[in-house]
């Protein structure tokens, strides 16, 4: 499948070289989708897709422009060479835009050690049914649960291909399989959902459908008849399940795009403690059986393992080519780009060191406070780092779980939280970015 899309890219740069372009390149996508759904013991949906996407970046001088197609007739490549350059010349210069030097492209560009692509023959839709049926009995099993909104199992496969007219070529193939539930407990107003999942490179290591729906089903029930906690300033533990979000916002307030247009909280931040000594926040591409793994990134520089936060330290800013051109400084392999459009930067697997205490022993040591397990909407300030958000979980009094609680906001500024954070030891290790339930202190509760 990848000689196909080096043969399509190929053809493709040179269709642009003979349009006029001074240089370019192309990024293909050939891949596979397959996704059931079941509801009331009764098939719902069937889905599958089969696609080929080509995007094609061209440069005349330093004016860019992007087209992309799923047409990969030899015609329509032409079309889209001299539509491409022809958009170009018409674009705005850009001093920073351009590919990379020969000498700072990848080459190792091998991804089989990565393991990030299942051989086996993909599962039939019958084997993606019976999971999805298996999800939806094993959550209807359970005393309390009313319904299950939906049931689902799903198959995918990729296949990625780069090449540039500074000689780079290179490809990999990616697979996913993936099972998920969502259950509802009681009527009316009364009603409380959740949720489990997991999703996996390779079927052997997917949980079973009927675990993953038990474990949706005994998540809603425990959300039965929420209440609100008294308005005031206590402790908050993130559970696992979302606590990457914290981390995340810090990974977009050090995004060279942000840095870039000096719109990030981040800013004065470099070199300077972001997270409690002893934690450091590790980005790591070659981890094996990770879906966001990858040997190269999308301007064809070698990925690599780097510590964005050091004991506590930040060490640096997620950049690309064009950004770290901006910023004079040296790009960090970290461009990521669709078929529609040019490169960005963008973090991949991220790793945050573990603590020593369990989520029960951090529990049980706040004493009286929030534990939240799920997240809706969000108000961040992206120069200042105020952060609001909508949360859901359960009140802790005397450091044991009281009672479900939801409808209450969470208010605090995330310089000052991710300082504080204390991490449990619960992190999913198979995650694209493993995060352990983190305990933050003194953070302001909406409630009654």
């Amino acid at each position: 499948m990848t000689d196909t899309l080096d043969d399509l890219t190929q053809r493709l740069l040179q269709r642009a070289k003979a349009a006029g372009a001074d240089a370019a390149d192309v990024l293909a996508v050939q891949g596979n989708s397959m996704s059931i759904d079941v509801r009331g013991g009764v098939l719902e949906q069937a889905e599958r897709s089969e696609s080929t996407d080509i995007g094609l970046r061209v440069f005349v001088g330093q004016r860019v422009a992007n087209v992309s197609s799923s047409d990969v007739r030899e015609e329509s490549l032409a079309i889209m060479a001299d539509r491409a350059v022809a958009m170009a010349r018409e674009a705005p210069e850009d001093p920073y835009v351009g590919l990379a030097d020969p000498d700072q492209l990848a080459t190792n560009r091998a991804s089989e050690w990565l393991e990030m692509y299942d051989p086996t023959p993909e599962p039939s839709p019958a084997d993606l049914e019976q999971d999805a049926r298996n999800a939806e009995s094993a959550a209807l099993a359970v005393d309390g649960i009313t319904q299950v909104s939906a049931a689902s199992a799903g198959y995918g496969s990729q296949a990625i291909h780069l090449a540039a007219s500074n000689g780079f070529s290179g490809g990999y193939q990616r697979s996913s399989r993936s099972v998920s539930c969502v259950a509802i407990a009681g009527t009316g107003t009364g009603m409380e959902r959740d949720y489990d999942g997991d999703q996996r490179i390779f079927q052997t290591d997917l949980r079973s459908a009927q675990d993953i729906g038990k474990t949706a089903a005994e998540r809603t029930v425990e959300r039965m008849n929420p209440r609100k906690p008294k308005t005031g300033a206590y402790p908050v533990l993130f559970d696992e399940r979302i606590s990457s979000s914290l981390i995340g916002h810090l990974l977009m307030a050090i995004n060279g795009a942000s840095i870039a247009r000096r719109s990030s909280w981040a800013l004065d931040l470099l070199g300077k403690e972001v997270l409690p000594q002893g934690l450091s926040l590790t980005e790591d591409p070659h981890r094996v059986r990770v879906g966001g793994s990858r040997p190269f990134d999308a301007e064809g520089l070698a990925t690599q393992k780097r510590d964005i936060v050091r004991d506590g330290v930040l060490t640096g800013w997620t950049l690309d080519l064009a950004t770290a051109r901006k910023l004079g400084l040296d790009p960090t392999g970290n461009a990521s780009r669709g078929t529609t459009g040019g490169p960005s930067p963008s973090v991949s697997n991220v790793v945050l060191t573990q603590g020593v205490t369990d989520r029960a022993g951090l529990i049980a040591e706040m004493g009286t406070g929030l534990v939240v397990t799920s997240m809706i909407g969000s108000t961040i300030n992206p120069n200042t780092g105020d952060y609001s958000r909508g949360a859901a979980g359960f009140w802790v009094e005397n450091g044991e779980v009281a009672y479900p609680v939801s409808g209450v906001t969470i208010a605090g500024n995330l310089i000052e939280m991710l300082k504080k954070i204390r991490p449990a030891n619960d992190a999913r290790p198979w995650l694209s970015r493993v995060v352990p339930s983190l305990l933050v202190e003194g953070l302001t509760l909406a409630g009654e």
